[in-house]
């Protein structure tokens, strides 16, 4: 069975609130098991026993949440050592537009040794029931392509 690991960081509760439709809807894909973790519980044992990540963070100020770039800190060597490759996924709350964000984590995650399986969703502004449903749709494709074989 093929595990899809789901790190998450959240301190208004809207990354929370992707968090838990992203994981929920990919939980609906057989043969798979979705493992979410807030960002500070997880380490690069958790990043090396999953088959693929999906990481749900927030901009704030500008920038990727510090609990995002804390977990990739923690587990960049140690994954890296371990010649691992994982495809990912990224999914952002953004109060502003996002993109310094989005941008932050394609330049830390470039060096890392993961390889992009979907493009980056930005959900801007308070979480809507729209921004539920692209959370839903990321992560049921991502769990989808992971358990086929596809990323």
């Amino acid at each position: 069975m093929r595990t899809l690991l789901l790190v998450y960081h959240s301190q208004s509760g809207a990354s929370a609130q992707l968090a838990q439709a992203c994981s929920s809807a990919a939980a609906t894909v057989a043969g798979l098991q979705v493992r979410v973790l807030r960002a500070w519980d997880a380490g690069s044992a958790d990043l090396l026993a999953a088959d693929g990540l999906v990481l749900v963070g927030a901009e704030n100020s500008g920038s990727l949440s510090g609990g995002i770039k804390d977990f990739l800190d923690r587990t960049f060597y140690p994954v890296g050592e371990a010649g691992r490759v994982l495809p990912y996924a990224l999914l952002l709350s953004a109060g502003n537009d996002g993109r310094g964000a989005r941008e932050q984590a394609r330049r830390i995650l470039s060096g890392y040794p993961l390889t992009p399986a979907l493009e980056p969703v930005i959900c801007r502004g308070e979480v809507t029931a729209e921004h539920r449903r692209q959370a839903a749709a990321m992560g049921e494709a991502f769990a989808t392509g992971l358990e086929m074989g596809i990323f």
